[in-house]
């Protein structure tokens, strides 16, 4: 009988499928992030490990487990926290739930950020919740529409192409795009317009991040970056954190060198400013939108990323290669 830990409880589709397998399912008892040390006491002798994004799994907690463990199944798109040269090492499979419903729903909630900025909708909630309202005047709190603006999207995959359907379809918008692969079908039927990271910058109205976090992509937007972005735009990270320089964001806004930001992750995360001290604190600028990395956090995709992780843990354990396995994609960049 297979045996499976799970760093932390998760919708339960995934659970109910693996144990109809005959599989053993423990689940971590504590709803918080655990440490590596934890995940080897209570994962020793398993042979799937279903881990979560803010697991850290590196070749010790892979030897600490056991060299029972067969594969490791990332509950995310993302797999930054764990160390792909050391699973292909151990000859361990690393999968991950790139699914059409997290694209979707993702892509949905950088639609709402972008309209909660343009229409300022947390200072205006704020604003009229501390009894500021007086009355209507044609200056209060003056917004910008999406329609006619000119979108950059940086990082053409799964989410940025659903964002962009949505967008190209609905909004009457420009649509440019920079990734390092051009798509000329894509830009065909949709009308988004291939051009460089700096073009993009200069001439995009909002700027959204769809990249992986990875060591080309660390700090891809810093200060230099944000100053070649317009005064009145606005920048949208729904990716990983490390992906924009905090420290430069947080003095863009501040001195007004772009409009604002909706940040649904953070360089490090969960701390919301990596230095909790600093006078530039992201929590108390206007021009800022926060979300606790709930970009997917829909039932649907929850349970949908429940059922792909163990489908994956199914798959492999049956001999078979799974739906989703990446570590294969990366060999070469690994050697």
């Amino acid at each position: 009988m297979f045996k499976v830990f799970v760093t932390r409880k998760i919708p339960d589709q995934g659970i109910k499928l693996l144990k109809q397998y005959g599989y053993r399912v423990k689940v971590s008892p504590y709803n918080r992030v655990i440490e590596k040390k934890e995940i080897i006491a209570m994962g020793k002798g398993s042979d799937a490990l279903l881990c979560i994004l803010t697991d850290t799994i590196d070749g010790k907690v892979m030897d600490g487990m056991g060299r029972k463990l067969k594969i490791i199944a990332n509950y995310a798109v993302g797999f930054d926290n764990i160390d792909l040269k050391a699973a292909r090492e151990r000859n361990i499979m690393v999968t991950n739930t790139p699914i059409n419903e997290l694209s979707e729903s993702v892509a949905e909630h950088v639609i709402a950020l972008m309209f909660s900025l343009a229409h300022r909708i947390v200072e205006v909630d704020a604003f009229t919740r501390a009894g500021k309202y007086k009355g209507w005047g044609p200056e209060l709190l003056l917004g910008t529409d999406i329609r006619g603006k000119k979108i950059g999207i940086i990082g053409l995959g799964r989410i940025g192409k659903a964002l962009t359907r949505r967008l190209a379809q609905g909004f009457e918008v420009k649509i440019f795009y920079s990734d390092i692969k051009r798509d000329k079908k894509f830009e065909k039927q949709f009308g988004a317009q291939y051009v460089s990271k700096q073009y993009l910058l200069k001439n995009s109205d909002f700027v959204t991040l769809h990249v992986p976090l990875l060591t080309s992509t660390r700090h891809l937007i810093g200060a230099k970056e944000l100053r070649l972005m317009k005064h009145t735009a606005y920048l949208i990270n729904t990716s990983r954190g490390p992906v924009v320089d905090e420290l430069a964001l947080v003095k863009a806004l501040s001195r007004k060198q772009i409009a604002g930001v909706g940040l649904d992750v953070f360089e490090c995360e969960p701390l919301i400013d990596c230095n909790p001290n600093d006078i530039y604190e992201l929590r108390k600028l206007d021009n800022v939108i926060l979300t606790p990395h709930t970009a997917s956090a829909t039932i649907e995709t929850r349970q949908a990323m429940s059922m792909t992780a163990a489908k994956n843990i199914i798959a492999g354990l049956s001999g078979k290669t799974p739906p989703n396995l990446i570590i294969s994609e990366f060999q070469e960049k690994l050697k």
